[in-house]
């Protein structure tokens, strides 16, 4: 069965584990309101390791969130993943970030999941997906409005889910809307995602592949007096 050392970074959630299959064997994670992934994410790849009692030479592949979320999280993932990749001589495997999220989700027959992150303002990032979590609407950087997501009110629900969910329940009052801002990105949701790509043979090259940052990067700096 393929071991797969999954890395999150893509939000405030700095989140590491180890699955075999589809089962998570291993789960570090600390979701801190001040992004720690600099300091704490090859800590938790470490402890991940030791505490299944494994060694790098017994993995098989390594999975990254690959966005979208924060820049400077998603470098971090992707170059401590890429890294690894080219001295084990893995493939690399990249799980985007809000189907992930979505995953965490119960969904039925006839309901969607959008999931989505906080852009700041009004902004967000998300896509939707039906009740077998296949995306049917691509992911977006969108501001949010009154009639945001109206194409979906013949769902008996909608979940919208994550960060940016928040913004969302102030200004959204279709009936069917469920809201909740408790879902965060996790390596732990990622496993069954990268076994099947795993056992699809669907890997990134890792020289090329670069985060999906879906905005470009905007350097604010203080205006002089």
């Amino acid at each position: 069965m393929a071991r797969i050392l999954n890395l999150e970074t893509a939000t405030t959630n700095c989140s590491v584990s180890i699955s075999e299959g589809n089962e998570i064997v291993c789960l570090k994670e600390n979701n801190a309101v001040n992004y720690s992934h600099s300091e704490q994410l090859h800590v938790f790849i470490k402890e991940a390791l030791d505490e299944a009692s494994l060694s790098f030479s017994d993995l098989d592949a390594i999975a990254v969130s690959k966005g979208p979320g924060s820049y400077t999280g998603l470098r971090i993932g992707v170059s401590a993943a890429k890294g690894l990749c080219f001295s084990l001589d893995l493939p690399l495997i990249s799980v985007p970030t809000l189907q992930s999220m979505a995953v965490q989700v119960k969904v039925v027959e006839g309901e969607a999941v959008i999931p989505m992150l906080d852009a700041r303002r009004m902004e967000v990032y998300a896509t939707v997906f039906d009740h077998n979590f296949n995306e049917i609407r691509e992911t977006r950087a969108e501001i949010i409005s009154e009639d945001s997501f109206s194409d979906y009110g013949t769902f008996n629900k909608v979940h919208i889910v994550g960060s940016g969910a928040e913004k969302c329940q102030q200004i959204l009052n279709q009936d069917n809307f469920r809201f909740d801002t408790s879902v965060v990105p996790s390596a732990k949701q990622m496993a069954s995602i990268s076994f099947r790509k795993f056992q699809e043979n669907t890997f990134e090259d890792v020289a090329y592949f670069e985060p999906y940052y879906l905005k470009n990067f905007v350097l604010q700096t203080k205006k002089k007096k």
